[in-house]
């Protein structure tokens, strides 16, 4: 009873950091909370949305996707903004605090032969170069003439491969000791999270914003839906269908990064 009594009469302990640390729950924060609205969608559009819009008669669909689908997308794309914004400047305090560690260590043995921004240049610079690479990849496979590179197995792979490249590479280019765990596996899942940013709004936003637009004016007019609809629709079908897949590696990456270390130092 008197240490029920004395717990009730003093207030928990509670101390909040100064400084970087509230930007930096801020942003996890933010990020988490958009990712979730993100991927979430996703799984939707993959799992459950695509099945359903297929089972609908034309009609009914022509009704349908005009309404949800732009309210849909809507949050879909902006909440892959926030994420990866968020996301990559939660990283980039990462990769700074890295930087200045490797630097006033390097300093007091007179070992320092390059500046700190040249530093932090080259781990946020090959993280943009390979995760860019890779879109631009997908967007060849896409745009081919070649009409087997956009089956399903043989795209799944290629990009597979592809990813797979890329974090190898930046694990190479970025393996000079001083770069810890958390920068190097953020920088294979959150270059993960660009890639998937890049499909959302160079592929998929850009293919159903026509055929929404189709499908809204045979609603209204009886015009019919041009065959490049179903075109287009496939190839948001396939950048949806591998952002799908990446959301898995991305998530575990998220997870490694702070306990599960088996990168850098």
């Amino acid at each position: 009873m008197h240490l029920l009594i004395s717990s009730v009469l003093h207030s928990p302990h509670i101390a909040f950091p100064q400084g970087m640390p509230n930007l930096q729950i801020l942003l996890r924060w933010v990020h988490i909370a958009a990712g979730i609205t993100w991927v979430g969608l996703l799984y939707f559009f993959v799992l459950i949305n695509a099945g359903f819009l297929q089972q609908l008669d034309a009609a009914t669909r022509a009704k349908v996707v005009p309404i949800l689908m732009p309210r849909a997308l809507w949050w879909f794309r902006w909440a892959s903004v926030v994420t990866v914004v968020a996301g990559i400047w939660y990283w980039m305090t990462i990769v700074g605090a890295d930087a200045l560690n490797y630097v006033n260590g390097a300093t007091g043995t007179g070992g320092l032969s390059v500046s700190r921004h040249a530093i932090e240049g080259h781990a946020i610079g090959t993280f943009f170069g390979l995760w860019t690479l890779v879109f631009a990849v997908e967007m060849a496979l896409l745009m081919s003439p070649l009409g087997a590179l956009r089956k399903g197995p043989v795209f799944g792979v290629i990009v597979g491969l592809t990813v797979i490249g890329a974090a190898w590479l930046y694990l190479v280019l970025n393996s000079h000791g001083w770069e810890s765990n958390r920068l190097l596996a953020i920088g294979i899942g959150g270059g993960m999270g660009w890639f998937m940013m890049l499909n959302v709004w160079g592929i998929v936003w850009r293919a159903h914003k026509k055929i929404i637009r189709w499908t809204a004016d045979f609603a209204a007019n009886g015009t019919p839906i041009p065959p490049e609809a179903a075109q287009l629709a496939r190839l948001a079908t396939l950048a949806s269908r591998a952002n799908f897949v990446l959301s898995f590696p991305m998530l575990l990456m998220m997870a490694v990064a702070s306990h599960y270390p088996i990168f850098g130092s």
